[in-house]
């Protein structure tokens, strides 16, 4: 007789951080470190209170952005209502199959 294990599928929910959901975390992790970079290069190369500025914009605008569009759910699709028409390519399928008579 075989024996039957239980399979963990997971919680089925996901990865949840600080309000922040999912993909929308490494969205999250990304702007951090934009601003960081964007920020430390402004430092560098222009001014050291604009670059101060930037990295507080980039990383403050970032996340916002990221909330604003987490609203939207995490698989959030495009709203388009148009009908598209996809080609088919039929013809290809003869090359490799049987031969017409």
């Amino acid at each position: 007789m075989a024996r039957r294990y239980a399979i963990y599928k997971g919680l089925q929910k996901p990865l949840v951080y600080r309000g922040f959901k999912g993909k929308f975390i490494f969205w999250g992790v990304g702007a951090l470190l934009a601003g960081l970079v964007l920020g430390g290069l402004t430092i560098a190369l222009i001014n050291m209170w604009l670059g101060a500025l930037v990295l507080v914009g980039c990383i403050v605008g970032g996340l916002l952005y990221i909330a604003n569009k987490q609203k939207n759910g995490l698989h959030s699709k495009s709203g388009d209502k148009a009908i598209y028409i996809h080609p088919s390519s039929l013809k290809k399928i003869n090359r490799h199959g049987k031969t017409s008579i």
